[in-house]
């Protein structure tokens, strides 16, 4: 701001009109100056000669700044201590963090505030809680929550002159979960509100010396009995570049995988998968680890657990066969060894016959393919052979198509005589939901030999891996015994994946290609002749019955049943809160907008409660309700739906497993979030400051506009600056001129 009474506006008017001048007089007097000054020298002095007008003129002006700065004995600092168990590690020359902060305290800082101000001492952990004296802190909480605890301290201290807040901590942030790197907005608005400055002082190393760290695990929640799972295990490290590391994964005492990684260079994120069986049924907590190394610093952070339910539930699929054929055996015979499928068959032997097989009951499939959606729908897969579209009715084929959309079924579509373009289906209603656009014509069946090749996407797939390894898996499927027939299947649809290819003499066609249509899925195998690896491969070779089981597994396992339960956490970190969600539809899958629906939870030290869930308003068929997990360790919930009514019926149940863990988070990302402390301070006006420089800040601290303050005009022509300024710059031009001999 401007003290002085002359307009502002004529300020920047006459230092322009002082700077064109000497332009102009620069600019006349360059044909007698000397010959050095002929150039873009004379220019130079033109700008400190102008600089220094302009600042002369700014001084008339008699600019002045307005800063707010709390009384002195009527407002209170808070010190808050953050004394969670990360504080208790000793980076800094032996001493812990904890030791470091008291000790920042103590050595003038905590004194230079109590003479100007009162101060008030907290301790900061899952919340803030008010100290009795700095012996009174240790590094003893399981946890840091700094939004939460700020937000807590906000609220708490309104009737107060709170005038700062000064927070020492190494910045660890786990109230979102293990790597929280941000502050709630709410807490960061309430202290807005307050116009609270955070000053924050950052402690221990921004980086780990030696180190190996897993940053996340993401698995399967579900899974079915023996599944052959994939879980991607994201790990950093430093120190460490390019040598070897062993993950792990464990079920308590038994050990599910093994395998050897390279580390990539430091600070580096590197994703690595690892396969390995689901077992037998039951909720588990898998732990995922990482062996030690020579010298690492934390080795509280090489593993994670994570809960994966494991259901024996049978999954049935109907199999629709227009004709006699080898693959219809071997499918057949490839799934009798897995417990968890279950083929519902329906074999066309002549032109009105059918024969069936795996059905529940005599009236199942009776008079052919289903016609009304709860038939159909309480399939959870569907797989078509050899079978001609003109074989399903308009109103067949529309189900069909609503079964995948709608149900969220799968369906696969096997090459053959009468498949694909041999069998019109290009030009029915159902080709929307191939994963290709198919040939034109009615000859694209071939009785002629291919060899399979996996591409770059089927080498990971759980469906197409026969061995663990990528580099040997994708050498087994060349060494496939070939196949007796193809089908060409046309290109790719956009969103489609390729997994496997067929070479069929020079040409290369796609062979097994997936889809996401609707909420289901659907695929096409385009041969019939996969029963030759079993014929010729060597006896007890697993490759085609795996395949097979991996394949129609794949179908099915994300079919949802009729309530499909939800919870907003798997893994709850030190807090207990969670929201409950479940989509409850009726056997014709449309939104149950009336049900009773219920959840049991079921967990540690006989922990059993039985909550009702509410209808939505906003959307049909959905139940939620929120509940508190007060105990850490792992917990089953089954959510159950009846229809309300005279004749009260189950519409279906679902099952999902989560667990709370506390103490946990406080071991990973243990070195200073110094990125989060000055985000912190800057967004609240603060500061952030290292503990070699808190010299100054019992007198900094005080330029604030909460609490009691008091707001004072501050001329600015007496500021050291200003004199350099006016001295520096004539100096600058002089020592300019000597310089270049024009003096």
């Amino acid at each position: 701001m401007l003290l002085s009474a002359w307009p502002g506006w004529l300020l920047p008017v006459l230092i322009i009109a002082f700077a064109g001048g000497l332009a102009v007089l620069v600019r006349w007097r360059l044909r007698d100056a000397a010959p050095k000054l002929r150039s873009w020298r004379a220019w130079v002095v033109w700008g400190t000669q102008s600089a220094l007008v302009a600042l002369i003129l700014l001084l008339l002006w008699q600019p002045a700044i307005t800063v707010s700065a709390l009384s002195s004995q009527q407002n209170i600092i808070a010190v808050v201590v953050d004394d969670s168990r990360s504080m208790a590690i000793a980076d800094n020359g032996g001493k812990t963090r904890e030791a470091a902060a008291l000790a920042a305290l103590q050595n003038g800082v905590l004194a230079g505030l109590q003479k100007r101000f009162q101060t008030r001492l907290y301790r900061l952990g899952s919340g803030v809680t008010q100290a009795d004296g700095l012996q009174s802190i240790a590094p003893v909480e399981p946890a840091t929550h700094i939004g939460d605890g700020l937000k807590q301290l906000a609220t708490e201290t309104s009737d107060l002159p709170i005038g700062a807040i000064l927070l020492l901590s190494d910045g660890g942030q786990n109230a979102a979960g293990i790597g929280g790197l941000g502050i709630d907005p709410d807490a960061l608005q309430s202290l807005r509100n307050r116009r609270l400055p955070v000053h924050t002082v950052g402690f221990g190393r921004p980086e780990r010396a030696h180190d190996v760290e897993l940053e996340d695990v993401g698995v399967a929640a579900n899974s079915i009995v023996n599944a052959r799972l994939t879980a991607t295990v994201s790990l950093l490290q430093h120190g460490y570049a390019g040598q070897k590391a062993i993950l792990t994964v464990h079920d308590g005492d038994k050990t599910l995988a093994t395998r050897e990684v390279t580390l990539a260079p430091n600070g580096v994120l590197q994703a690595e998968p690892v396969f390995f069986s689901a077992g037998a049924a039951g909720a588990k907590s898998l732990r995922f680890g990482i062996e030690p190394l020579a010298g690492e610093e934390n080795l509280s952070n090489n593993a994670m657990t994570r809960p994966v339910l494991v259901s024996d539930a049978k999954r049935r699929i109907l199999y629709v066969e227009g004709e006699p054929r080898w693959e219809f055996k071997f499918i057949r015979r490839a799934e009798e060894d897995d417990t968890t499928v279950q083929l519902v068959s329906m074999l066309r032997t002549s032109e009105n016959k059918i024969y069936r097989q795996g059905i529940s009951d005599p009236s199942e499939l009776a008079d052919g393919f289903p016609v009304r959606p709860e038939n159909l729908f309480d399939y959870a897969g569907i797989i078509i052979g050899s079978v001609d579209a003109d074989y399903f009715t308009p109103l067949q084929q529309e189900l069909l198509r609503e079964y995948v959309d709608r149900r969220g079924g799968g369906v696969l579509f096997l090459g053959g005589r009468s498949s694909l373009s041999d069998g019109g289906w290009g030009a029915s209603s159902m080709n929307e939901l191939l994963p290709t656009f198919l040939p034109a014509g009615r000859n694209s069946f071939h009785r002629n030999s291919a060899t399979v090749e996996l591409t770059a996407a089927g080498v990971d797939s759980p469906i197409t891996r026969l061995l663990d390894d990528p580099t040997k898996n994708a050498e087994r499927w060349k060494k496939l015994t070939y196949l007796a027939d193809y089908q060409d299947a046309g290109s790719p649809k956009p969103g489609a994946t390729v997994l496997a290819d067929m070479n069929a003499g020079r040409r290369k066609l796609p062979m097994l290609i997936t889809q996401n249509y609707g909420h289901g899925r659907t695929a096409i195998m385009a041969t019939g002749g996969t029963w030759r690896w079993q014929m010729s491969e060597a006896l007890g070779d697993p490759s085609h019955d795996l395949f097979w089981q991996q394949l129609l597994r794949w179908l099915v396992a994300e079919s949802p049943g009729p309530v499909t339960a939800s919870i907003s956490a798997r893994n709850l970190m030190d807090e207990g809160h969670l929201q409950i969600a479940a989509q409850v539809r009726d056997r014709q899958f449309q939104p149950a907008a009336d049900a009773h629906v219920t959840a049991h939870m079921v967990g540690p030290e006989g922990a059993n409660a039985l909550i009702d869930l509410t209808p939505s308003r906003d959307t049909p068929g959905l139940y939620q309700t929120e509940w508190t997990a007060e105990k850490p360790g792992t917990y089953l919930a089954e959510v159950m739906a009846e229809s309300v009514g005279s004749q009260s019926q189950e519409l279906g149940r679902d099952v999902l497993t989560f667990q709370r863990e506390d103490g946990i988070a406080e071991n990973f990302h243990t070195e200073q979030n110094r990125t989060l402390l000055q985000q912190l301070a800057s967004q609240t006006s603060g500061r952030y400051w290292e503990p070699s420089d808190l010299k100054n800040l019992p007198r900094d601290i005080g330029y604030s506009e909460a609490g009691i303050s008091v707001r004072t005009t501050n001329e600015l022509w007496n500021m050291p600056i200003v004199f350099m300024l006016l001295l520096g710059l004539p100096i600058t031009e002089w020592l300019l001129r000597r310089k270049w001999g024009v003096v």
